[in-house]
């Protein structure tokens, strides 16, 4: 199993795809730097066999696959971890079954709260968001961006920031505190490689 890395670029898989193209999406940002992948496609039946494949091309490229919301898939394809929501399984239960070295991942939107409660029940990394209008979390909650410079100041977690992020805007939110940039839409492009290597320059710019 791989740790979680302490900053980078999170890519998260598009909906909507078939297996081949999740499949070209994922070595195309692994290819341009992506620090770690999560697998959230909610479309497809078998996702097994994609999960499977998903984990062998990231740890050819030394990356953790996380597997979104389902702890089920990640313990019976021997992924790197899982993300939780607030309507998905206990950090507790998902650790048991998942065990020591596994990447536990929690959503916390704009809540310092469940984010330093998170940390105490030993979630690796967690997640703030969205920050800005973003097409694949239209109805998300707003989050405020002073929300990472008060989570910088209590967690000692990596912190991931998510929603509508875009090369643009993605500095912002590493200077206030964001350890990681999640990104779908903005890596769903003709040439992911490049848009995932765009992403990648902000961390060397914004060395914090």
């Amino acid at each position: 199993m791989f740790e979680m890395p302490k900053q980078g670029l999170y890519a998260i898989t598009p909906d909507g795809k078939t297996a081949g193209n999740i499949l070209k999406f994922t070595e195309a940002v692994l290819k341009g730097g992506a620090s770690v992948v999560q697998y959230r496609d909610k479309g497809l039946n078998d996702e097994t066999d994609l999960a499977s494949k998903l984990l062998t091309l990231c740890h050819a490229y030394h990356v953790p696959l996380i597997i979104n919301d389902n702890v089920e898939l990640a313990e019976n394809m021997g992924a790197d971890g899982v993300h939780l929501g607030k309507d998905d399984d206990s950090i507790l239960n998902a650790r048991q079954r998942l065990g020591e070295s596994a990447i536990i991942g929690v959503s916390c939107y704009n809540s310092i709260e469940r984010a330093i409660e998170a940390q105490k029940q030993g979630a690796n990394y967690v997640a703030f968001g969205r920050f800005f209008t973003s097409n694949s979390k239209p109805l998300a909650a707003p989050a405020e961006i002073s929300t990472l410079t008060a989570a910088k100041n209590v967690l000692t977690l990596p912190i991931v920031a998510i929603g509508g992020i875009l090369p643009e805007n993605g500095a912002t939110l590493l200077s206030a505190g964001a350890d990681l940039l999640a990104v779908i839409g903005g890596l769903d492009t003709e040439n992911s490689e490049l848009s995932a290597q765009t992403f990648m320059a902000l961390f060397s710019s914004n060395a914090h």
